[in-house]
């Protein structure tokens, strides 16, 4: 079976909400990935087998020269076969093609290997604020 990857290939919400709620473990929403995306996102890239929607990664940016993975999910039954490092090369080859000089992602421990063994992020010194848990910054 071919996987076909996409750079800014078409999206079907409903897909994308049902790979994203199995990647992600949470319920299935109704959200609007298109409208999502054709409004923050540099672009993004779809990998598809038989038509079916098995993995997708979002790039967003700043309009200049740093561009930051989001949502990197592949099908629970195609994990470990090389579609996420896939993803991910495809996404920093779009990003380079658009002259960004820099590709982020930040992740969870358990998720190190992958991003910094299989698709070649360097580890960085990073923060992070939880806005909805009263970080500083915040009113509770």
């Amino acid at each position: 079976m071919t996987i076909e990857y996409e750079w800014r290939g078409d999206i079907d919400n409903a897909a994308l909400d049902a790979l994203h709620a199995d990647g992600f473990g949470h319920p299935v929403t109704r959200t609007d990935w298109r409208e999502r995306l054709e409004r923050h996102s540099l672009g993004w890239v779809c990998a598809r087998e038989d038509g079916l929607l098995i993995g997708f990664v979002n790039v967003i940016w700043d309009g200049g020269a740093h561009a930051f993975v989001l949502d990197t999910v592949v099908a629970r039954h195609r994990r470990r076969s090389g579609v996420g490092g896939a993803l991910v090369a495809a996404a920093a080859h779009e990003a380079r093609a658009a002259k960004c000089e820099w590709l982020h992602v930040d992740f969870e421990e358990h998720l190190s290997s992958f991003y910094v063994d299989v698709c070649g992020f360097e580890r960085t010194a990073a923060g992070l604020i939880a806005l909805q848990r009263g970080g500083p910054g915040s009113a509770g």
